[in-house]
């Protein structure tokens, strides 16, 4: 099941850097420098895109990066600053195992999925990256494995069933 895409409009939203690349091109002429910028963005409450700009010009690339994530918004189900149960996550070579951790552990997680799951307002939470480090990849892993967290309303809509049913079996 994937998550709901959300539309930008109207939400205050921050942005992260995750990865800045320079990219060099040999031609003839000599060197050809530019840069790609990975960049998460997110409204810390729930909602959270992720984007990659390419340019010339470091700041063009970070803005291209957040234009381009502000087109890839999904919605979380953060329950009391975590996640509501057990989930894994997989994008090419990269898998992430995000684990739902008590009030005031903080986000144990590394580098690029720290970025994630800051901007999408988890404040506690158990996380490990496995498989490739590359932060492309680890992104967008981290995002599969979000899209596919549901909250108990949501699962009790999805078999018709009441909230009670849900967790008394």
């Amino acid at each position: 099941m994937k998550a709901k895409q959300i539309r930008s409009t109207d939400i205050e939203l921050k942005d992260k850097l995750v990865a800045l690349n320079r990219v060099t091109k040999v031609t003839k002429g000599g060197r050809n420098f530019t840069f790609s910028a990975i960049v998460v963005v997110g409204n810390e409450d729930g909602i959270v895109g992720h984007g990659l700009g390419k340019a010339k010009e470091v700041v063009e690339a970070i803005s291209k990066g957040v234009d381009d994530a502000k087109k890839n918004l999904i919605k979380v189900p953060v329950i009391n600053g975590s996640v509501p149960h057990l989930q894994k996550g997989k994008y090419s070579g990269a898998r992430v195992l995000l684990k739902p951790a008590s009030h005031g552990t903080g986000v144990i997680a590394g580098g690029a999925m720290r970025a994630v799951l800051e901007s999408a307002g988890i404040t506690d939470i158990l996380a490990k990256s496995q498989g490739s480090s590359n932060p492309h990849n680890v992104v967008k892993a981290t995002f599969d494995a979000l899209s596919q967290m549901r909250d108990a309303v949501q699962v009790a809509k999805d078999r018709g069933v009441s909230m009670d049913t849900v967790f008394n079996g």
